[in-house]
């Protein structure tokens, strides 16, 4: 009795032990299979960079996140091109235009942009709107963007034919790159409703972010200082620019910012730390809630007197300088209400030639006032025509500037007077 019941025993021992080994073999073979999927593997890879880093992670319960990465690695996902729309689909839940996949053309242009001083394309920085329109943020100067009149808050229809709803916001700005000598159709329709087709030609264009020259009067020299965005040789170039203006003696600055969409926050923030001293530059607000606020350091390279030059096209990057500017009574603000983005997003590798770009971070002045989805708000507004070229003689925006640092400048000198006066009464 004992002996056939231990001969059971072993037996159903014996099947156990099989079927743990055969669901453990399976187990491993679908993994196995899963590893040597390259393709499903960047979908994966794209899940968990999000997950970590989404500045939002309330959202992921709103749209049920591990679901959408199961349903999605359920898929057929064979090639990269397949990942990649896979990776497509899997963001759009999170209705976070900023939040996206960059295909190798578009991440290596991304990161030239960032780091070099030319890129081939026609100078159009576009963002999208609450109904997901693509709209123009700005349009580089010098660009065939500028040149055919397009302008910022002008909207994107189509581009050779294709819808830009259709295309998206990334695929919209990868349609519009290209080589030097090609051409692109573009469909614009106005803030008004006009519609109208341009035929663009895609060329190198100069990004020289920072331009600078003297403008003298018969009273005053001001410095003008000009930055078109906050690439990473930015801080180094401002800082030379103002040396040079300080041995040049001025005596004022106008700070311009206008159709700057931004670029690395990094380089803003180090532009404020050469303007402010001991005071606080930006605040931001992670998926912790947490807010640091940034200090710039003690030493400035120029305390004078200024007045910095926002439009619509002045967003992200250019909106904190605008706003640290701002808060701290360092600079009015003159021109027109900014575009009004407020979030921070960081780029990371995926693949050998791909990156995704998430949104880990918003942004607040030093006196808390959320800039996304309002801007920033201008001490002086000027509802003046655009200049053919921004800094030169025809350019409005500019001498309004000037007149307001002269008046400064007048006012400091008579309060110099008056002091100096009563000190002389005193002797």
């Amino acid at each position: 009795m004992n002996s056939s019941f231990n001969k059971l025993l072993t037996f159903k021992t014996l099947i156990t032990a099989l079927i743990v080994i055969v669901f453990s073999i399976n187990c491993l073979s679908i993994q196995r299979v899963d590893a040597l999927s390259d393709s499903k593997q960047l979908v994966l890879d794209a899940w968990s960079l999000v997950n970590e880093g989404f500045y939002d992670p309330e959202k992921f319960d709103d749209i049920q996140w591990k679901r959408i990465r199961q349903k999605t690695l359920q898929k057929q996902i064979e090639t990269t091109e397949e990942a990649y729309s896979a990776i497509e689909d899997m963001l759009r839940p999170l209705e976070d235009p900023y939040t996206r996949i960059l295909r190798p053309k578009d991440y290596e242009l991304l990161k030239s942009s960032n780091f070099g001083s030319e890129i081939n394309g026609v100078g159009l920085q576009l963002g999208e709107d609450e109904e997901n329109q693509i709209k123009v943020i700005s349009t580089l100067g010098g660009s065939p963007a500028e040149e055919a009149g397009i302008v910022s808050g002008d909207f994107i229809i189509k581009v050779d034919g294709i819808s830009s709803e259709e295309l998206g916001l990334a695929n919209t700005a990868s349609k519009l790159r290209g080589e030097a000598g090609t051409k692109v159709l573009v469909e614009i329709s106005s803030m008004s409703g006009e519609f109208r087709e341009v035929d663009l030609e895609r060329r190198s264009v100069d990004l020289r972010p920072v331009r600078t020259k003297r403008l003298r009067d018969d009273s005053h020299t001001i410095g003008y200082l000009r930055i078109t965005q906050f690439s990473e040789s930015v801080p180094q170039k401002v800082e030379e620019a103002l040396q040079e203006l300080k041995e040049k003696e001025v005596e004022g600055l106008i700070l311009d910012l206008r159709n700057n969409s931004g670029g690395l926050v990094s380089s803003g923030i180090a532009v404020a730390d050469s303007l402010l001293s001991e005071k606080p530059v930006v605040e931001t607000k992670n998926r912790n809630g947490i807010k640091d606020a940034i200090i710039s350091q003690k030493e400035t390279l120029f305390d004078g007197p200024m007045v910095t030059l926002v439009n619509k096209g002045t967003a992200s990057a250019s909106e904190i300088l605008a706003g640290s500017l701002q808060d701290n009574d360092r600079s009015i603000l003159m021109g027109e209400q900014t575009y009004g983005k407020g979030l921070i997003q960081s780029l990371k590798s995926l693949g050998e030639d791909s990156g995704i770009a998430i949104t880990v971070a918003s942004y607040l002045t030093p006196k808390g006032n959320n800039i996304q989805g309002q801007g920033m708000t201008p001490n002086k507004f000027l509802d003046l025509p655009d200049a053919n070229e921004y800094g030169s003689a025809d350019d409005k925006w500019v001498r309004n500037a000037e007149l307001y640092l002269g008046s400064l400048l007048e006012k400091e000198a008579e309060i110099l007077l008056e002091t100096s006066v009563s000190s002389d009464d005193e002797i």
